[in-house]
């Protein structure tokens, strides 16, 4: 729409770092995106090497994110996005920042540590009118957006049951990793809990985007598992939604050999449908009295939402990555609609945005109270 690749700058990620790996990845696969600019790191002297390591030019390679706010506004041919890949203490206040300099926003889950700047956060994207990405990346999954499709589509009916899990063991180990070197295990930067910041907001943040009905209580118990741990690593709920359905979920970092398994069932009045990170390319689809059914990428029977996700022909996997570059894709399309002044296409504005990133502070924070409270069922 604006005949050019959006300019992005981004905050966070250096060496080290997965997530900024993959944000930077995900910016690049579908070219909407140009990285000109970056903080790589709060240390002066590793920003300038990360920066210089990924192609910046040196006069775009920032010490402090103030300092290329201030300058990218000024500058001819300034950047038009920010995206945010640092500890989760920062997220509220580098996205203020940017936000009240007029540029949009992506930035890694959760959105802030607190429900207090979540709201803030929200009500200045409403007020601003910027668009406000969050990457909750499963989102972006094709057989996700399927499942999505067929239950807008009514092929579901009424949704009545929803099972959530995600299940990791990389925190298993009783002795690693150690405390003082993951800014993870520090409430103050990494949240109220660990467990429910890292992973468990994506499994609320997936039953949401999939069946499109709300939390209105939980039931939960959060806490430890492993032996003298001062941070969450476990976390399960009996979960009430705003349609009288029922739910349950359950998370944790602790499970001895397991790699990363998200999985979700939603059943209907007419059928059922199941999806599992680690097997991404299928949906299973159990219509009520007939056969179950396999859908997969560009297969028989791929609504538009899925269709529009995947980039390659049938039988051919798409996993990580291409889910992460839906998501940053998607955003392009809103960006570029707002700076054009053009409609952006319908299917591309299912990102998760501001509202789910307050949405999902306040099932944490409900959680934990609920847990405080020995399971009390417990508004959110």
């Amino acid at each position: 729409m604006l005949g050019r690749r959006l300019r992005l700058a981004v905050i966070g990620g250096g060496s080290g770092s997965f997530i900024g790996a993959m944000h930077r990845q995900a910016a690049r696969l579908d070219d909407r995106f140009e990285i000109v600019a970056g903080v790589l790191s709060s240390n002066p002297e590793k920003s300038k090497k990360d920066g210089a390591e990924i192609g910046l030019p040196a006069d775009r390679i920032y010490t402090s994110v103030e300092e290329m706010l201030v300058a990218e506004t000024a500058r001819k041919g300034g950047i038009d996005v920010v995206a945010i890949m640092t500890p989760n203490d920062s997220h509220f206040e580098y996205a203020m920042s940017a936000l009240e300099k007029g540029f949009d926003v992506i930035c890694d889950k959760p959105m802030t540590n607190t429900l207090q700047e979540a709201e803030a956060l929200h009500k200045m994207v409403l007020d601003s009118g910027l668009v406000f990405c969050l990457t909750h990346n499963y989102t972006g999954y094709p057989m996700v957006r399927q499942a999505k499709a067929m239950i807008l589509d009514g092929q579901l009916g009424t949704i009545r049951l929803i099972q959530v899990e995600y299940v990791q063991g990389g925190k298993a180990d009783e002795s690693k990793p150690d405390p003082s070197a993951s800014w993870r295990f520090d409430p103050v930067r990494g949240g109220p809990s660990l467990v429910m910041g890292d992973i468990g907001s994506h499994a609320h943040n997936l039953v949401r985007f999939v069946t499109g009905l709300e939390v209105s209580e939980v039931a939960a118990e959060i806490g430890n598992i492993v032996p003298g741990r001062a941070v969450h690593d476990y976390g399960g709920a009996l979960l009430r939604f705003t349609n009288g359905a029922r739910g349950s979920y359950w998370v944790t970092q602790a499970a001895a050999g397991v790699e990363n398994c998200l999985r979700i069932r939603v059943s209907g009045t007419k059928g059922t449908v199941e999806w599992m990170q680690e097997f991404p390319q299928a949906l299973t689809f159990k219509p009520l009295g007939a056969p179950s059914q396999n859908r997969t990428p560009n297969g028989p029977g791929t609504l538009p939402f899925a269709k529009r996700s995947s980039r390659i022909v049938a039988g051919h996997p798409e996993g990580f990555h291409e889910g992460f570059a839906n998501i940053y894709s998607d955003a392009a399309e809103a960006i570029a609609a707002r700076r054009s002044g053009n409609q952006a296409d319908p299917l591309a504005l299912h990102f998760p945005n501001s509202f789910d990133g307050l949405m999902g502070l306040k099932f944490v924070f409900g959680a934990i109270e609920s847990s405080k409270a020995n399971g009390k069922w417990t508004s959110c």
